[in-house]
């Protein structure tokens, strides 16, 4: 089993029910959208952020993009960790038909991505050393790599976040976030590379 020092925060119940298959530590749902509406649910996650920070994981659709940029308008943002999933089609095994999107959810995809995911985003595991600090990707490495304020920005930075499997909607400040969660500068640059080359 695996344990964070942060909680976990994911949309529904059958995301906590997958999750519990393999972490030990505090999970709590959003409940979907019931979070907006929520004043008690609410101040709970700003009080467990505050506390012991927290880790963001949503489904990958828009819909979990909505909740996502909600939660971080909530609460302390330096406490929030954001856990991205890849982008995979699918259907979960308890539903008759794929989503809208067609994307398999956070309760769909395995405990190995799952883990990959949760580590790659910096969450903490209790009884390891906290990972040495990477360089992350700024504002401006952005504009230089030509994947904000150029012309062709926005379909560079789309097709970036399909080869990265991400979702291709995030805006220039989201993908920041993202990519800064989930890679290195380094693994950023050669990938565009290879693209350029394809």
């Amino acid at each position: 089993m695996l344990e964070l020092k942060e909680t976990i925060v994911v949309e529904g119940k059958y995301d906590l029910m997958k999750l519990k298959e393999f972490i030990a530590s505090p999970i709590i749902t959003t409940e979907g959208f019931r979070i907006f509406a929520d004043k008690e649910k609410q101040f709970l996650i700003r009080e467990i952020a505050t506390k012991n920070g927290i880790v963001l994981m949503t489904d990958p659709d828009k819909a979990g993009q909505v909740i996502r940029s909600f939660l971080r308008g909530i609460a302390d943002k330096s406490k929030i960790k954001q856990c991205y999933v890849p982008l995979i089609k699918g259907v979960e095994k308890r539903k008759p038909a794929p989503s809208k999107e067609g994307l398999l959810g956070v309760e769909g995809l395995s405990a190995e991505i799952l883990k990959e995911a949760l580590i790659r985003c910096g969450a903490e595991v209790v009884g390891q050393e906290k990972p040495v600090n990477k360089e992350e990707i700024t504002k401006m490495d952005l504009y230089e790599l030509g994947l904000s304020g150029r012309e062709n920005s926005a379909k560079i930075r789309e097709r970036l976040l399909k080869q990265l499997g991400l979702p291709t909607y995030l805006s220039a400040n989201a993908m920041l976030c993202a990519i800064n969660c989930l890679y290195e500068k380094q693994e950023i640059v050669d990938k565009l590379k290879d693209m350029s080359y394809n």
